[in-house]
């Protein structure tokens, strides 16, 4: 490694502080942590789980805690709204091996929020304090928390929020700079993570609107933050965590991949998604992916269109020719 390239500690695990790949359900799933792993990513968390479908023996849930050697160092990230039953799932994880178990506070959808769990504990800190506790009491790894800066504008609480984790025993706190009434939308507000971390002896992880280089070392200078964290950013671009590390390196720029390259990683992750999970269904996970991956190309609005139907790889792969020679002319 770099002398460039520092790393912190989230309890005994040591993470380069270049980037980490954010937990993001129904897209972080095992393949696309490998590219990004693979690309440089210096720290993953997993999909979501379910603490009550852990305890309930689902199989599903069970599969997502699912960690293999070249992931590592990688978070299991819980989500639910009762401190006992985040408790048992906790010590449940220990036979998984976890690096880190992650307390989902932030997931903004309605079926998370409408339960108590995700961002609605943002509006009920005392419960996030007892299932924080609750988690760190029955790990057996260090344990961390993912918010937002609150739940809207008039309560914007993460300040607090983070005070009353840390004093429950959480290693690091991930603050998202939106609130859960934006979702997704608007600017992440990055002065809030820069507030967190002057409130908190432990580790801050900042995270939104970081999707280049350039980005990512802006927040680690403004907001003062231990890591930063990529999410949307790396959609259809995994290669960011390779910019962002050898930017951080050398202070230079790597172009973006060309045409060829994009289409190659494009047809490399449907390949992997199709071996993971067989075709049909592996090109139904595709689809996504694809609309990414060719964001941007010319006649990007008609190629998205075929991918609503996209179930044969070899449609894919004649699909990413005709891009590539259609791009070469």
């Amino acid at each position: 490694m770099s002398e460039r390239i520092s790393t912190i500690k989230i309890g005994n695990v040591t993470i380069e502080k270049t980037a980490a790949l954010a937990p993001m359900a129904s897209v972080a799933d095992d393949v696309y942590r490998l590219l990004c792993k693979e690309q440089g990513a210096s720290f993953l968390v997993s999909e979501m789980v379910s603490s009550k479908g852990l305890c309930y023996g689902d199989k599903k849930t069970d599969e997502l805690c699912t960690i293999t050697a070249g992931e590592r160092p990688m978070a299991i990230q819980l989500f639910g709204e009762d401190a006992e039953f985040m408790g048992r799932a906790a010590a449940m994880l220990s036979k998984f091996e976890p690096d880190i178990i992650d307390i989902n506070m932030g997931c903004p959808v309605p079926k998370v929020v409408n339960n108590g769990a995700g961002s609605a504990l943002m509006k009920n800190p005392d419960e996030a304090y007892r299932i924080a506790k609750a988690v760190v009491e029955n790990a057996s790894c260090p344990v961390t928390a993912k918010i937002r800066s609150g739940w809207d504008e008039c309560s914007i609480n993460a300040v607090e929020f983070a005070q009353g984790l840390e004093a429950a025993g959480v290693s690091a706190i991930a603050v998202h700079g939106r609130t859960r009434k934006q979702f997704y939308s608007g600017s992440a507000d990055w002065d809030i993570i820069k507030k967190v971390k002057q409130a908190v002896n432990c580790v801050v992880i900042g995270n939104g609107d970081v999707r280049t280089a350039t980005d990512c070392e802006r927040m680690y200078k403004e907001t003062g933050c231990d890591l930063v964290m990529i999410g949307r950013g790396s959609y259809g671009r995994p290669w960011v965590f390779k910019q962002v590390r050898h930017y951080l390196e050398t202070g230079e720029i790597l172009p973006e991949p060309d045409l060829s390259q994009r289409m190659e990683m494009m047809l490399r992750h449907a390949r992997l998604l199709c071996e993971s999970l067989g075709e049909e269904h592996g090109m139904r996970e595709a689809r996504k992916h694809v609309i990414w991956y060719v964001k941007g190309l010319p006649n990007s609005s008609s190629i998205r269109n075929g991918c609503s139907t996209l179930t044969e790889y070899s449609v894919l792969e004649k699909m990413a020719e005709d891009i590539v020679a259609k791009g070469e002319r």
